[in-house]
């Protein structure tokens, strides 16, 4: 395998646990019934949304092509499907431990990309992954907040 199809099956892979991220916030938002998280959630879709984009770009600039809408293709982020199945009516705080535990596997998988010592990333590949990983960070942190609050 070339070292380019390394770095963008990496990369399709964190877009189609990008891709599920995006449909479970997007599920939590229309489950929330507090306004000041529904308004978070809402920032969280469109934050995953974006996150897509330029993964996509990313992956384009190695000559590859993108994964289109991955959520049915090889390992399903587990954490979000599990939201998908078990969420049936607004309970804030179960939600929000989703959201969380969802987020902690994001970080995971981009820690596995940014640390794998067989593969140096290009620096266009590593800042990005980079600045996707800090607004996880702070998404994480801001769910930590409204946890105590729901609860």
């Amino acid at each position: 395998m070339k070292y380019t199809e390394k770095i963008s099956n990496k990369l399709n892979d964190l877009l189609e646990k990008t891709y599920d991220a995006e449909k479970g916030y997007k599920l939590a938002q229309e489950k929330m019934e507090n306004p000041s998280v529904k308004r978070f959630l809402s920032d969280k879709v469109q934050q995953r949304y974006n996150f897509g984009h330029e993964l996509k770009s990313e992956i384009m600039k190695f000559g590859q092509l993108p994964e289109k809408g991955g959520s049915f293709k090889g390992d399903l982020h587990r954490t979000w499907m599990k939201l998908t199945s078990t969420l049936s009516s607004d309970d804030s705080e179960r939600i929000i431990e989703e959201v969380e535990r969802g987020e902690k596997a994001s970080l995971k998988e981009y820690d596995e990309i940014l640390t794998d010592s067989d593969m140096v990333l290009p620096p266009s590949t590593e800042t990005l992954l980079m600045k996707q990983k800090n607004a996880i960070e702070s998404a994480l942190n801001t769910a930590n907040m409204y946890e105590e609050v729901v609860s």
